[in-house]
């Protein structure tokens, strides 16, 4: 028997500090109307001191637990998708998969910058479709402010922390129309890497080191990449934009957002969009909207969801569920 990972559950958190456009306006050269006319971003959610990447994990995975009605005991695969990663090694879902009281199975991270959740989506679907596994958690999760240079408005304004995850789970394969998820189509370039990257590291630096980036070539990048991802993924099964319920694209920059769902003849209200209050939170932008959109009821079962990012590397992707 064939099997297909289906979605039993999501949950997110985000930072109680909140930072407006009006805040960095008072330290930098820029303005609430500068930031939201070229990004779509009003504020977005800042780690307190002392808060790890793994707590933020932690908290959207207990959530995403809950929603599954499942403890972390139950669990045999962890995937965290992280660029900032509480330390170099061990790999912080180790760190996650002790505070739940997983006993089986593996924990690891995983690192393709914003494409992150797509990538270990697809890690994780692929375990659970060999029977590597049954029950996997994913997991996005980012502080993304502690590797700002805080002095450059070009990328200071664009990013904020935050976690998301997912509980998938094993099911018998029902086909095209059955739940769960259809398939993920990956991407990189490594020709790019100098176009978005982090300029230390353990060899590199010894530093941890600040975000850097060629902000319009990232966008011409974008725009060309992901509408390849979206078409690809869905001429994989045959389908049309026409098909999909919603898009729940990486939240970069609304511009962007918006010529994917132009390119698929989407009507505005049919992608999830949380830029304004959430910003750029890298790999947990993904999973933060899925939960959000779930939260409010927009996304229920049967409804067929395209994901799709691009990240540092360059890297990028796209993934088809069925709700």
């Amino acid at each position: 028997m064939s099997l297909r990972a289906q979605v039993a559950g999501c949950g997110g958190y985000l930072p109680e500090r909140v930072m407006t456009n009006d805040e960095l306006a008072r330290r930098l050269d820029t303005s609430d109307a500068w930031i939201r006319q070229r990004t779509g971003i009003g504020e977005r959610r800042i780690a307190a001191a002392g808060e790890l990447t793994s707590d933020l994990a932690l908290a959207a995975a207990k959530r995403a637990l809950r929603h599954a009605g499942i403890s972390g005991s139950d669990l045999d695969l962890i995937v965290l998708a992280t660029a900032t990663p509480d330390h170099t090694f061990p790999a912080t879902a180790t760190k996650v998969q002790a505070q739940l009281g997983m006993k089986r199975g593996a924990a690891f991270d995983i690192q393709a910058v914003c494409s992150g959740f797509i990538f270990a989506l697809a890690v994780a679907d692929n375990a659970i479709r060999v029977g590597q596994a049954r029950t996997a958690l994913v997991i996005g999760a980012e502080t993304f402010s502690r590797i700002l240079d805080w002095q450059d408005r070009g990328t200071c304004v664009l990013f904020g922390d935050g976690a998301g995850a997912l509980v998938l789970r094993a099911a018998p394969d029902a086909g095209p129309g059955g739940r769960g998820m259809l398939s993920t189509h990956l991407h990189s370039d490594g020709s790019l890497y100098d176009i978005l990257y982090v300029d230390g590291g353990p060899s590199s630096t010894g530093t941890a080191g600040h975000l850097r980036m060629e902000g319009r070539e990232v966008f011409r990048q974008a725009v060309h990449h992901l509408s390849e991802a979206v078409e690809e993924a869905l001429a994989a099964h045959g389908l049309s934009g026409a098909d999909v319920d919603w898009l729940v694209p990486h939240q970069a920059n609304l511009r962007i957002i918006d010529a994917i769902g132009k390119r698929l003849s989407l009507r505005p209200g049919q992608t999830v969009v949380t830029i304004e209050r959430h910003a750029n939170t890298s790999a947990a932008s993904i999973p933060l909207a899925l939960d959000e959109a779930v939260g409010d009821g927009r996304i229920k079962p049967g409804h067929l969801v395209l994901m799709e990012a691009l990240g540092g590397g360059l890297t990028w992707g796209a993934s088809l569920v069925r709700w």
